[in-house]
């Protein structure tokens, strides 16, 4: 699983599904975990960002997608979800990665390894999410403190489960997005102890060679532009602190 789930007392916790190369909020929540829990056996939520995500071509913001067959699965679950291996999907993204960005300063220093992960004969999804994040923070700096929800066999939906998997670990302190806001029972958390913190990512600007900044791209936007710098950058927003 990555953690050592006998290792003591966890203070942070984060609970996130898995999500293809996913944006730089994403990483920010990672880094501040103590322990990141893959919500990966939840349901798979067609044309999110779990098989998808944004990059920045010389003519504009373009998708990366990850074909998947979904046809004739009851509502499957993150776990279920097969990629489409019939479509010549994984050339494609390859060429339009190294199109978009081969003439940015850092290409040279992180693209071999992405080229490897996604040229790999992945049958799942997940597990094609899994690896790209594992590649994304090592690349980032980054220690694996990776826990697959579907491994803590931990019942319950929504808050329920989400205050049980941080009585499992101890927690003390909880991050989620402000997309939770609408079904999220803080008060359940309050009644065991751990704080509620909600993210409010400020998205930090840094050098794309444009005149007109565009956020919310995949993270390898980022890393191909600065590299070492990139946590620091993705970092910035924690100059707030986190309440």
């Amino acid at each position: 699983m990555g953690v050592d789930l006998d290792r003591g007392h966890v203070t942070r916790l984060v609970v996130l599904q898995p999500s293809f190369l996913p944006w730089l909020g994403h990483l920010d929540q990672y880094d501040w975990a103590d322990v990141f829990v893959l919500y990966d056996d939840t349901q798979y939520d067609k044309n999110g960002w779990r098989n998808r995500n944004r990059i920045l071509t010389p003519n504009g913001v373009n998708w990366i997608t990850v074909p998947v067959k979904t046809k004739g699965l009851n509502k499957p679950l993150n776990t279920e979800v097969p990629i489409n291996n019939q479509s010549n999907w994984q050339k494609k993204m390859i060429a339009s990665l190294r199109q978009s960005y081969s003439k940015t300063p850092y290409f040279g220093d992180y693209f071999k390894g992405l080229e490897e992960i996604l040229s790999r004969p992945y049958e799942l999804l997940v597990d094609l999410n899994i690896d790209t994040l594992r590649w994304l923070t090592e690349s980032l700096g980054m220690p694996w403190k990776v826990v697959r929800s579907s491994e803590l066999d931990v019942p319950g939906r929504k808050t329920e489960r989400l205050v049980a998997i941080c009585e499992k670990f101890k927690a003390t302190d909880y991050l989620t997005g402000d997309a939770a806001r609408d079904y999220l029972d803080e008060q359940q958390f309050e009644n065991i102890g751990v704080k509620v913190h909600w993210h409010g990512y400020e998205h930090p600007v840094y050098d794309q060679g444009n005149d007109e900044f565009v956020p919310y791209l995949s993270v390898v936007d980022l890393l191909f532009r600065e590299g070492p710098r990139s946590l620091e950058i993705l970092s910035r927003s924690k100059m707030r602190s986190i309440g």
